[in-house]
């Protein structure tokens, strides 16, 4: 598995195809092979700068090509040699390639004729029929290079009379005039989606928002309504767009608009959401709009424009974000309960920390008992401080730290479990050996948030800088693309089944006679109590993310969604139960405080 095969093209082609072993057989990964020469198709003498201003490139575009003098004005001379090349992978990254020189030095004064050219080139790898062409692009990058291309170039649009329309199948244009006396300007597209059926999409530009304009300017709208599909093959998160794309070019004045679309599924268990296309970051981003209506065959948006950064927009929908009432009640519940019982927890455990931690063994018990209730308490407040973030739209650092600090409270949780399981084993296999309080500190502290503290940082440090560390449409680890969520489930499984072979050692030597020759019999029953514990706690907690990963591996299932939040929210209430209710002694003490205090 992970071994390469290159193999060369047919002889009418140029380029390679790679394959690459996946479960003993070969997957195709990337196809350059292509038929079309794009250096012809648009030539360039060698050692012209590629600085040049826009419009500059007019002179060199087809000049030895082609002696027809109108190639320059509208480039129409190239595009039967386009519309006649198969729409293959090694085709498609060199049309994209064409399109963004084209954008980078013609898109000054955009005719009509010139933009009917370009979406005729456009609209031939934009079919609906070749999206699946383009997972073997070897540019992952190449659809948002397209997206960009198409914006810049479509900007630049003259308009005729105050407005002007050009409609291909899958790409559609539209520009009006606007003025702060116009009354509110909205664009209406109608575009197919695939060979049998159309969609819709509607973009309004608010009358409050024309009001800024200085001077008449015009504005721009173009749809795509397959290239969401499209960006959806050069990524691994399964995350879906669920209607067509919609680009807009707006004055620098304007900064709101309402767009409408029609949802391409109209599924009624699945959320959705409007998000902004990052030009910059190359990645829909859920910060460049809110919902503001949201039913079964539509969503209405409201989007802030930007010319640098959002300027197209679209609504997913995630098989991971199911939409039910239950689900979304039971973590509610769960999450006050878990803090509840924590806060509880903790303050059983100072009510009665004197008089439960005379002897080293249960000081170190109880100690790490309180860690862990602080993990996991700190974790779920911030469970809930990173939901908060993400529904607020606030900025991506934020949600950056939220996670990072997630990620380390929750590893604490383990690695405290884990420190927990190694004082069973000192107990009972090393009764020779005196560990001081100072020396078990140094080591719990290291062990218990050390080792999160190392994996966090190594975790953001690698994957963040590629735009891989956050899951897509919320904040937690990315699992698709950079499988960053590989660095809590690989600690905290490994951790469970040490601490599950720890409570088969002790099942093992406390059968033995011989166990009681060694160390005192109270030790042995601090162990013993210790090593219930981590018997009740360990699968608890090797049973609930244990269907996180089930969440992930088959996302659309309700039954493990419902199960995991259950699981995960009252780990809170498992804790209180097994480490500090069910505890004999704590008990005892802790209704003679109560009692003692009602008497006073």
């Amino acid at each position: 598995n992970g071994a390469v095969c290159i193999h060369p093209c047919s002889p009418s082609f140029h380029g390679e195809t790679s394959f690459v072993c996946e479960d003993r057989k070969w997957q195709m990964l990337t196809d350059t092979c292509a038929s079309l020469d794009v250096q012809s198709l648009f030539e360039v003498r060698e050692g012209k700068p590629m600085n040049e201003k826009p419009g500059d490139g007019a002179k060199y575009f087809g000049a030895d090509n082609y002696e027809n003098h109108n190639c320059q004005a509208d480039f129409s001379c190239i595009v039967p040699d386009i519309l006649s090349s198969p729409a293959i992978p090694g085709n498609i990254a060199d049309i994209v390639e064409l399109l963004k020189k084209i954008s980078l030095l013609l898109s000054e004064n955009v005719s009509r004729g010139k933009m009917q050219s370009y979406s005729r080139i456009a609209n031939h790898i934009l079919n609906s029929s070749v999206i699946s062409s383009w997972a073997f692009v070897r540019d992952r990058n190449a659809s948002s290079m397209l997206l960009d291309s198409v914006n810049l170039f479509a900007g630049k649009l003259l308009l005729k009379n105050g407005s002007e329309s050009i409609q291909e199948h899958f790409i559609s244009t539209k520009g009006y005039s606007v003025h702060k006396n116009t009354s509110g300007k909205s664009f209406d597209f109608n575009v197919a989606f695939s060979n049998t059926r159309n969609i819709t999409g509607h973009v309004v530009i608010p009358e409050e928002e024309l009001l800024k304009l200085p001077k008449t300017s015009k504005a721009i709208s173009i749809a795509l309504p397959t290239l969401g599909a499209i960006i959806e093959t050069s990524r691994l998160d399964p995350v879906f767009v669920n209607g067509m794309v919609l680009s807009v070019s707006l004055p620098e004045e304007l900064h709101r608009i309402l767009l409408t679309f029609e949802k391409v599924n109209k599924l009624e268990n699945l959320k959705a959401q409007c998000v902004g296309w990052h030009s910059t970051e190359r990645r829909w981003d859920n910060r460049a709009c809110t919902m503001k209506s949201d039913n079964i065959s539509s969503v209405v948006c409201n989007c802030k424009h930007h010319h640098r950064t959002f300027k197209s927009f679209s609504i997913l929908m995630s098989p991971t974000m199911l939409r039910n009432a239950v689900l979304d009640y039971i973590t509610r519940v769960g999450l006050g309960l878990s803090i509840f019982s924590l806060v509880l927890c903790l303050i059983i455990e100072t009510v009665v920390w004197r008089h439960v931690t005379k002897t080293e063994i249960t000081y170190m018990r109880h100690f790490c008992l309180v860690n862990i209730a602080t993990s996991l308490l700190v974790a779920d407040v911030l469970f809930i401080l990173a939901a908060i973030v993400h529904k607020t739209a606030l900025n991506h650092q934020l949600c950056v730290a939220a996670t990072f600090f997630l990620h380390f409270f929750y590893l604490a949780l383990f690695f405290w479990m884990f420190t927990l399981g190694l004082l069973i084993l000192y107990g009972l296999l090393l009764i020779f050996f005196k560990l001081t309080i100072s020396v078990f500190m140094a080591t719990a502290f290291s062990i218990g948030y050390g080792c999160p503290l190392v994996i966090s940082i190594l975790t953001v440090a690698v994957t963040e800088p590629k735009n891989g560390y956050l899951r897509h449409g919320a904040c937690w680890l990315n699992w698709y693309e950079t499988k960053a969520l590989l660095a809590f489930v690989v600690p905290a499984l490994s951790i469970i089944v040490v601490n599950v072979v720890v409570v088969v050692v002790v099942v093992a030597k406390t059968g033995r006679s011989s166990i009681g020759e060694g160390c005192k019999s109270q030790d042995l029953s601090n162990m013993i109590r210790i090593s219930k514990n981590v018997a009740l706690l360990t699968p608890l907690l090797g049973l609930t993310w244990g269907f996180g990963l089930a969440t992930i591996i088959d996302s659309r299932s309700l039954g493990f969604h419902i199960t995991f939040a259950l699981l995960n929210a009252f780990q809170g209430f498992f804790i209180l139960l097994f480490g500090t209710l069910l505890d004999r002694k704590v008990l005892i003490l802790d209704y003679m405080n109560v009692f003692y205090a009602l008497r006073n």
